[in-house]
């Protein structure tokens, strides 16, 4: 995705609840995002979700994709709710800013109603949001089906080093190389030949 931020670092180290992740880095100051970026967006969001569905097939999807707030389906979600609700993204919904109807509780006891939009308008935006979301999500799927055999490169580095920078990814995708990990450098020196990608053959993770 073009004009999404450049990849600062791909791991599959746990971090808290997250079993992996991929981090993204501004190359400049931002204080606003176009449309173009937030769709972006939306299409990274679905980018783990829908390899597993490349890779494994749909009856073998896991819950890494979901889990409440925070998660890529949450964050997805939310942003596009967000584009049609706040920054009147939404030829359908316009340029108008659409409250939520909301549930209130008075005094911990009795829970009233707070409507802000009419049941007709509330199902047109939800329509609009899950637009949204498959184009998003559709984008992922054709992206990731294309280039397959680049997401196989992927993830076998990250088997194998844990850990890549955006530099590294580059490498590998578009230069075929390998990446140059502590453990090459050290075999260089002594005079071996460091792994090359060649067939997908990477160097093994030393055993602890």
């Amino acid at each position: 995705m073009p004009v999404y931020d450049p990849i600062h670092k791909a791991t599959i180290i746990p971090r808290g609840r997250a079993l992996g992740m991929v981090m993204n880095l501004p190359e400049r100051d931002k204080h606003g995002h176009s449309i173009k970026y937030l769709k972006a967006r939306l299409a990274v969001c679905f980018g783990g979700r829908v390899a597993e569905e490349v890779i494994f097939g749909k009856d073998n999807i896991s819950t890494g994709a979901g889990g409440g707030s925070g998660s890529d389906i949450n964050q997805a979600t939310q942003l596009a709710r967000a584009m049609v609700t706040k920054y009147g993204m939404s030829e359908e919904m316009g340029p108008v800013e659409y409250g939520e109807n909301q549930e209130e509780v008075f005094l911990g006891r009795s829970v009233t109603q707070t409507q802000s939009v009419s049941e007709e308008v509330a199902q047109k935006i939800d329509k609009e949001i899950r637009k949204l979301v498959d184009e998003g999500y559709n984008k992922a799927k054709q992206i990731l089906t294309d280039k397959v055999d680049d997401l196989h490169k992927i993830a076998k580095a990250l088997m194998t080093y844990e850990t890549l920078t955006g530099d590294e990814i580059s490498d590998l995708l578009l230069k075929n190389i390998s990446p140059k990990k502590l453990t090459d450098i050290e075999e260089d020196k002594d005079g071996k030949e460091s792994s090359a990608l060649g067939s997908l053959g990477l160097k093994p993770k030393p055993a602890i």
